[in-house]
């Protein structure tokens, strides 16, 4: 059993990791802004814990990781303001880094995306520029903390059926469903082989992709 706190739990992709953990015996802490959407978290299995990560300082996010055994963060601001963006998906992820080195929590899994790298090619008069920027900064500052990180970069997301089976690396868009991103970070986060690696991944097709924990032991 782990104690792993979620940070954005009410977002798609969270309310369908948090079920999966908790069938397996995994105690999960979903970090929520908004309380009306405690309902919504705790009809997972989870606990919710309405905080506003854009307020809490490095001190105040480290106090709420502490006691966990591992972070993962998939919150953002979900294509706001560019203010909202860097706010979000750049400072506050940055927070929790470091404030899960200072809380002695060392598992820290980031959910990212596809495209993340530095010449991610998104030119700056674009309107995702400011989050393919703040993603790779908050990246970029993962691979460098004490903490044994994993960066986890699905495709585009889909509202497809799970096919429980993933593509590293793929070609392309990478389209892959939220249930299987779901199931990617539930795998993931228990595995030391994934500690320090970018995994980057789509569904593929039933003829190049692999059973998900097979791909990730790869």
């Amino acid at each position: 059993m782990s104690r792993i706190i979620v940070f954005g739990g009410h977002g798609r992709i969270a309310l369908l990791l948090a079920p999966l953990l908790v069938a397996r015996g995994d105690e999960v802490t979903a970090v929520i802004r908004n309380p009306d959407h405690v309902t919504d978290v705790e009809q997972t299995g989870a606990r919710a814990l309405v905080a506003d990560i854009e307020q809490l300082d490095t001190a105040g996010l480290a106090e709420i990781i502490s006691g966990h055994d591992a972070v993962v963060w998939t919150a953002g601001a979900g294509g706001g303001s560019p203010e909202r963006t860097y706010a979000v998906d750049r400072d506050a992820a940055i927070r929790s880094m470091d404030a899960a080195v200072d809380a002695g929590v060392r598992r820290y899994v980031m959910v990212s995306w596809i495209g993340s790298t530095a010449d991610h090619g998104v030119p700056e008069g674009d309107s995702f520029f400011p989050y393919a920027d703040a993603k790779w900064a908050a990246d970029e500052h993962l691979r460098g903390v004490d903490l044994d990180g994993t960066i986890l970069g699905p495709g585009t997301l889909t509202f497809d059926d799970p096919t429980g089976r993933i593509l590293i690396d793929p070609e392309g868009r990478g389209e892959v469903a939220r249930a299987d991103v779901a199931t990617v970070i539930a795998e993931t986060v228990g595995n030391p082989s994934t500690f320090g690696r970018t995994i980057r991944f789509g569904n593929g097709t039933v003829e190049t992709s692999t059973p998900i924990a097979d791909a990730l032991d790869a």
